[in-house]
């Protein structure tokens, strides 16, 4: 070792130790700065940054853990006041929204739940990357009239059951019950109800897969199987 080398790995050290510091001082913020949310679980770590409107209509389960640039909105008003005209005036439509998330969620990052009724995620479900889920969708009956000023539409409760597991960039939208122990793969826009332990996949999702209890295994279909409307 020359003794050119000390000042520059004196460095390197230091800029390490500053790193795991700010790291650390990150998931302190974190944790300080969380929302009073309607009920107040245990261990719940939100990553920074976030963004949560209306914290009052959403509960957690313990030991959830969500990755950084998660958006969680509960829908009280629309259009709020960001998508409002500044010169005119629009009717206001109001909600009661819920948000529910079970103990021990976990999603990589950039998860998107947007309610203006109900959104319910069952436990131990996890997200993988840039996951959304809306239980509304912007108005489009008139073509001249700008999407955002138009009223919300198609609003219908969404859950998704124990255990799923959601693949990265899936989309899943109004009236949909995804059964507990799916699969929904990347890519995928959830637009019909999927039953339990069912792997489904595409745009418009279709199941691909079920699992066959008297064999123990997972069972091909051939895609072309309708999708399920309702899930008793």
């Amino acid at each position: 070792m020359r003794l050119t080398d000390l000042p520059r790995r004196g460095m390197r050290r230091l800029m390490n130790e500053l790193a795991l510091w700010m790291f650390d001082a990150q998931s302190a913020v974190a944790a300080r700065t969380m929302p009073r949310f309607a009920n107040e679980p245990k261990q719940l770590n939100i990553e920074l940054p976030r963004r949560i409107i209306n914290p009052q209509f959403i509960s957690f389960g313990d030991h959830v853990w969500l990755g950084p640039g998660c958006f969680i909105t509960a829908v009280k008003q629309y259009p709020s006041p960001s998508l409002r005209h500044p010169d005119r005036t629009v009717e206001v439509q109001n909600f009661t929204p819920n948000i529910r998330v079970g103990a021990r969620v976990t999603s990589s990052g950039n998860l998107t739940l947007g309610a203006a009724q109900q959104i319910d995620i069952g436990d131990d479900v996890l997200f993988a990357f840039n996951v959304t889920i809306l239980d509304n969708l912007h108005g489009f009956g008139n073509p001249y009239e700008p999407y955002k000023y138009q009223a919300l539409q198609r609003i219908a409760p969404v859950a998704v059951g124990r255990g799923c597991w959601i693949g990265q960039n899936a989309v899943i939208l109004p009236s949909v019950k995804i059964g507990e122990m799916s699969i929904v793969g990347a890519n995928s826009v959830v637009t019909h109800s999927i039953p339990a332990r069912s792997i489904a996949v595409g745009a418009p999702a279709r199941v691909i897969k079920r699992w066959d209890e008297s064999s123990g295994s997972w069972r091909a279909c051939d895609g072309r199987e309708p999708p399920v409307a309702q899930l008793g």
